[in-house]
């Protein structure tokens, strides 16, 4: 008998003292995603590496509710000036088969781009931006979407014309008075190209991979990386505190190799 009153007192204690123990929290297996998807931490690690990581309701990016053409889905990310000077931004899209879009340094242009990419099924679409001190701040949107965009043959593509436009560049410098917002000159380029993907039977990956505007005296005022998920033909818009000095250059080269160059007037 005493030596059961024993393990019971025994027993009690132990309860008790476990009770005064707090308990670990679980950890997030989203790293605090605000979409909740299950590819994120994968693609925080791959892509953002050990920096610091936040979510920041800084960083804007726009997109359409649901993409009606899964080929042309248009973004814009643009990020508030009291984010502070901001090195790169990197646009991912969590369930596409490729999941980086771009890379945009903005130099001395504004933090902001907008442009038209491929989604293969719905989708956050985020924008990680590097700003000096090495941090990750990421914001982003939801796009549903029918799906598909990846995975098909772009116009050009399929008709052939590609070829008599390859590299062919197009744009416009459109400036406003000072006073009526951060960005005083937008320049919209539009570059001929199929911007294939490599996800088509027999047709091998091709693609813009990097572009430069420069202005006049040969100064680069923004620097992009492009990959297999921007869509056909692409338009891309930058935004200046101030316009561009002695015209706008565009240079560039895709995958295989083919320059790009075009002076705008």
């Amino acid at each position: 008998m005493q030596r059961r009153q024993l393990i019971i007192a025994w027993t009690g204690l132990l309860a008790a003292g476990s009770s005064t123990v707090p308990h670990a929290q679980a950890a997030d297996p989203f790293d605090g995603d605000p979409y909740r998807s299950h590819p994120w931490p994968d693609i925080r690690r791959e892509y953002l590496g050990k920096a610091p990581v936040a979510f920041d309701e800084r960083v804007h990016v726009q997109g359409p509710a649901f993409a009606e053409d899964p080929m042309n889905v248009p973004i814009t990310v643009r990020v508030e000036p009291a984010l502070g000077r901001v090195e790169e931004i990197l646009v991912l899209v969590d369930r596409n088969p490729i999941r980086k879009v771009l890379s945009y340094f903005p130099q001395q242009a504004l933090p902001s781009i907008a442009f038209r990419f491929k989604l293969e099924q719905a989708s956050p679409v985020r924008a990680a931006v590097r700003t000096a001190d090495g941090r990750w701040h990421v914001g982003g949107t939801w796009v549903d979407s029918s799906g598909g965009g990846c995975t098909v043959s772009g116009a050009t593509r399929k008709d052939g014309s590609w070829a008599q436009t390859l590299g062919d560049v197009s744009g416009r410098l459109f400036t406003q008075a000072p006073g009526q917002g951060d960005a005083v000159a937008r320049l919209r380029v539009k570059v001929m190209h199929p911007m294939d993907t490599g996800l088509v039977a027999g047709v091998p990956a091709f693609y813009v991979s990097r572009l430069s505007v420069r202005d006049g005296e040969d100064r680069e005022l923004a620097r992009l990386q492009t990959f297999e998920p921007v869509s056909e033909n692409p338009v891309f818009s930058f935004d200046f505190a101030s316009p561009p000095k002695g015209g706008v250059r565009v240079v560039g080269v895709d995958n295989n190799g083919n320059r790009i160059a075009h002076r705008l007037p």
